[in-house]
């Protein structure tokens, strides 16, 4: 079974369906997918999360497995997360936002404040 994504005219996913699975090569079945809703449609894999496959043998596909609101970017061949805060910058390796400061590695919990750009302690 494979997963398949479905583009608006921004490359915004808006849909996300099982479908054939990818060793069935009887045709593209993005384009036939795409070809019923009208829309484009890519590939996604649901074992795929910041370039890594969750099985090590095996290599991760578009970086991330898309969900509805993720971009799809056609550069770097991935599904990239919405942006969680202007600050952030996209790592392209991995496919996702990080923070321009580190989370910290205390064994505390933080939430971003990025008015300051920092980590805040979670102290409840």
């Amino acid at each position: 079974m494979a997963h398949y994504s479905f583009l608006d005219e921004n490359n915004v996913v808006v849909e996300v369906i099982v479908g054939k699975d990818e060793t069935d090569t009887s045709q593209n079945w993005e384009e036939y997918y795409g070809s019923i809703r009208g829309l484009l449609c890519k590939r996604t894999s649901y074992n795929s999360y910041h370039n890594e496959h969750s099985n090590e043998n095996k290599i991760a596909f578009r970086k991330n497995y898309a969900g509805v609101g993720y971009v799809y970017n056609e550069d770097i061949d991935a599904f990239i997360p919405p942006k969680p805060y202007d600050s952030w910058n996209l790592n392209e390796n991995i496919g996702d936002w990080e923070p321009p400061v580190i989370y910290p590695d205390d064994g505390q919990y933080y939430n971003w404040n990025e008015e300051t750009q920092s980590w805040d302690l979670i102290t409840e």
